[in-house]
C-alpha cells in the first residue's frame, strides 16, 4: 500500500496484490475530495508501478465502476487500456477492467 501524505495529513492512497505469476491487481486507489487535482494519484500510482517491476511482474490490471468517469479518464491517461473483464468481475455490470503492461 502507498499511502500520500500532503502536509501531515493522508491524501491518497492505494495498494496492489499479486493477481498471478507476472501480473499484479491496483485495488483501492483513492483521493480525498480536498486533495483532487494536485497530481497525488498519479504519485501512487507511479509508485505502486515502480514496486510491481522491481518485484519482477510485467502487468497490472484494474477494476472500476462504469460510473467513474473520472477514474475511467485517470487510467486512460496513465496508460491502461480497457480489457474484458477478469476474475470476480466477469458478468457483473457496472464494472469496466484495464491492464497496462510494464
Amino acid at each position: 500500500m502507498v499511502l500520500a501524505d500532503h502536509n501531515g495529513q493522508w491524501a491518497a492512497c492505494g495498494a496492489m496484490k499479486e493477481f498471478g505469476e507476472y501480473t499484479v491487481e491496483v485495488k483501492r486507489m483513492y483521493t480525498r475530495v480536498p486533495f483532487r487535482g494536485q497530481g497525488l494519484a498519479g504519485a501512487v500510482l507511479e509508485e505502486l508501478e515502480r514496486w510491481a517491476v522491481e518485484a519482477g511482474f510485467i502487468r497490472l490490471v484494474l477494476e472500476t465502476g462504469r460510473r467513474q468517469p473520472e477514474a475511467i479518464s485517470f487510467y486512460g491517461k496513465h496508460g491502461f487500456r480497457k480489457i474484458e473483464n477478469y476474475g470476480p468481475y466477469v458478468g457483473v455490470a457496472n464494472s469496466i477492467c484495464f491492464e497496462k503492461s510494464l
